[in-house]
């Protein structure tokens, strides 16, 4: 489906954080915008075991980049 942008997102995209929110078989997913396919893509899947570091030394300094990182977290309720 093309965005207002005219850049489609890749179906592996979708798939892959489909996967991320209900198998937790990842960590984290960083995406970036292919100029020549005018499309967005995945550039790298953290493994569960990686963590916030891993996830932040993947994103690059001085490029675009869309992300998600499954956080694990406990409320005050201890859930």
């Amino acid at each position: 489906a093309n965005a207002a942008s005219g850049f489609a997102v890749d179906d592996d995209c979708k798939l892959k954080f489909l996967e991320l929110k209900a198998k937790r078989t990842y960590r984290f997913i960083v995406f970036k915008i292919e100029e020549k396919q005018k499309q967005v893509i995945v550039e790298k899947l953290g493994e569960p075991t990686q963590g916030y570091e891993d996830f932040t030394a993947s994103l690059p300094a001085d490029e675009c980049r869309y992300a998600v990182y499954d956080f694990d977290f406990v409320t005050e309720e201890n859930c």
